[in-house]
């Protein structure tokens, strides 16, 4: 295989999807990994010009690693790592859901940390290596709701420069891309989805291919390792009492 390689965790639906989507049409070899979307992600694959399909329990640890580690083997260009799997169920600062919390922090910090410590050190790749860990707006624009969810992606977002200074070598780099509100979430309604999308400083929707765009970007590995680019049209720069979400309903 002589085009490069990129592996999408969550790549079946959603964001995951429409990054997926964008390398495949750039001329990357794409890993559609899944949880429980197989036939989404064997769709995706079939759209595209070259991609495969890996599924993998992120929370296993073991399972985790071994997938990264059979990959590293048999992909000789393997460059850019994205994570964007997570999860997003709602408890709030009244009160830690512990089941909320425990599986917040494996699926969305503790996974994708592994998953990038594995690729740098494993991956193989003609340049420089690239991790992508996909944060959240909420990391500088906090409120109440969604609480655990809130601390695993600072977490994650804690992984960054630590990576970027510890783990990655010369030619590596690692990332972060913090969406703001992008797709429909949680319980909203088409009509509330639109209203709570534009509670930013540009009062526009931003697109999931906007996201795609920017990992391509990233790829190339312009920017200085350890930098995260916010994709929210001006959300992360608003003091928002509630999540957007619940804002649109009042």
């Amino acid at each position: 295989m002589k085009t490069p390689a990129v592996l999408v965790t969550g790549g079946a639906k959603r964001i995951g999807a429409a990054i997926a989507r964008a390398f495949g049409e750039a001329g990357w070899h794409v890993v559609i990994h899944y949880g429980r979307s197989a036939a989404a992600a064997n769709d995706l694959a079939a759209s595209l010009p070259s991609a495969e399909t890996i599924g993998c329990d992120l929370c296993d640890a073991q399972a985790s690693e071994a997938m990264i580690a059979d990959l590293a083997a048999r992909l000789p260009d393997w460059r850019v790592l994205i994570n964007c799997a997570g999860i997003f169920r709602l408890d709030t600062v009244e009160a830690l859901a512990s089941e909320v919390f425990d599986e917040a922090l494996r699926v969305n910090a503790a996974a994708p940390a592994r998953l990038a410590q594995a690729f740098l050190r494993w991956a193989r790749a003609s340049a420089g290596r690239r991790v992508i860990q996909v944060t959240d707006q909420k990391i500088a624009n906090p409120n109440p709701d969604f609480f655990s969810y809130t601390m695993s992606k600072h977490a994650l977002a804690a992984t960054v420069p630590m990576l970027a200074i510890g783990l990655a070598g010369p030619d590596d780099r690692v990332y972060a891309i913090a969406p703001g509100a992008i797709l429909a979430s949680h319980d909203q309604s088409e009509s509330e989805t639109d209203r709570s999308h534009r509670m930013n400083l540009l009062k526009r929707k931003t697109g999931a291919d906007e996201i795609a765009q920017a990992a391509l970007f990233l790829a190339e590995g312009w920017l200085a390792s350890g930098e995260t680019l916010y994709l929210d049209s001006g959300q992360h720069l608003l003091r928002q009492p509630r999540d957007v979400l619940f804002l649109a309903r009042q």
